[in-house]
């Protein structure tokens, strides 16, 4: 049986259940807003629920819709019209959110210098920071760089980011077979699929995974597929496979991720460590006999991108298992060896362990 207190507002008396402290710092937040006040009454008069799941339940909406609004102010306030300016001027600004991020704020540094450190122990300390340090000016340009996509025209993207053995795809695709890109978050990842689909004639489709903000989900989804690249959310993967073996398509995993399930993971050695790799670009080339390729990405002077393509396997139904996995993860990690301050350091990627039991391929 529970207590109840005679509660007033303004002229009308209501019966309220008493509520513990948590929800009473509820409720006073919701004094500031009369329409969802009036609306917590009625509810109260209606039905005879208990009042916090109710309070809790307007608390997230009225959260969330505050968040929208911030995130709206945020892109068309600074975003978009920072996206209009050219890169030559949006570098200063680049190179002034260095400064910020490395010398004052420190952001991720101490991830930072613990992935370099683990992954490069043959490197002395100075050698372990000069890195650091050119990986946050890479870093902020990066982030430039992703602003200024929201309006990068089709003709800058292409001057930008251009594609150095095109022949290999050509073949692929003149034999009308699907691929499959096996690549890692270096370099300017993202400027480089978008340049890839406007310049080759393929589909091209990323797999990623929502934003928990769904107004900035959607204005990056559009600010990728501009030029005809298709966005695929990571848990329709296997449904996109099975619907669109029809079409030629060219699908883009991001294959240096931190594995979500430690069990499916394929772990193997990357980078000095014991490492959990995706297993998905796999899966899919050996389930469709999809070649897969992988993407180099080099950056030749600063705002600037090539790409090379390496084939990993043209026939991966009969390839061993796993054999693919082991290939295009040696190129990356190839890659990252060349030039480390590249990739992107301030991802927790050795996060999870590898669990008891679970096989450490060669």
């Amino acid at each position: 049986m529970q207590n109840y207190e005679q509660k007033s507002h303004r002229d009308t008396a209501v019966v309220l259940p008493k509520v513990n402290a948590r929800t009473q710092n509820i409720l006073r937040f919701y004094r500031c807003c009369p329409a969802t006040d009036s609306l917590l009454l009625h509810s109260a008069r209606q039905f005879p629920l208990p009042v916090e799941p109710v309070c809790q339940a307007f608390f997230t909406l009225r959260f969330n819709l505050t968040k929208s609004s911030m995130a709206k102010l945020l892109y068309y306030i600074l975003l978009k019209p920072l996206s209009l300016l050219p890169l030559f001027v949006l570098y200063r600004l680049s190179d002034l959110l260095h400064l910020v991020l490395y010398r004052l704020v420190g952001f991720r540094k101490k991830v930072v210098l613990n992935n370099l450190r683990n992954a490069f122990p043959e490197k002395s300390e100075p050698e372990i920071k000069v890195i650091a340090r050119k990986f946050y000016a890479h870093f902020c340009d990066l982030l430039i760089e992703s602003i200024r996509m929201f309006s990068m025209p089709k003709e800058e993207i292409l001057r930008r980011c251009t594609v150095v053995n095109p022949e290999l795809i050509e073949k692929f695709a003149q034999q009308g077979r699907s691929l499959i890109i096996a690549a890692g978050h270096y370099n300017n990842w993202e400027l480089a699929a978008v340049a890839f689909g406007i310049q080759e004639n393929y589909t091209v489709v990323g797999i990623y995974k929502p934003l928990a903000n769904a107004f900035f989900d959607q204005k990056l989804q559009h600010s990728r597929s501009r030029f005809s690249m298709e966005m695929i959310p990571k848990k329709e993967t296997k449904s996109f496979f099975a619907n669109n073996t029809h079409r030629l398509t060219a699908t883009l995993f991001a294959t240096d991720q931190s594995p979500a399930n430690s069990y499916q993971a394929y772990w193997m050695r990357f980078l000095n460590q014991e490492t959990g790799i995706l297993f998905g670009a796999e899966k899919y080339a050996r389930e469709y006999n999809f070649p897969v390729v992988f993407g180099k990405i080099r950056k030749p002077r600063r705002g600037h991108y090539e790409m090379e393509f390496t084939i990993v396997e043209e026939e991966p139904a009969q390839a061993p298992h796993g054999s693919i996995t082991q290939k295009h993860t040696q190129l990356l990690e190839a890659l990252i060896r060349e030039a480390p301050q590249y990739w992107l350091w301030t991802h927790k990627r050795w996060k999870r362990q590898r669990p008891e039991g679970v096989v450490l391929n060669g």
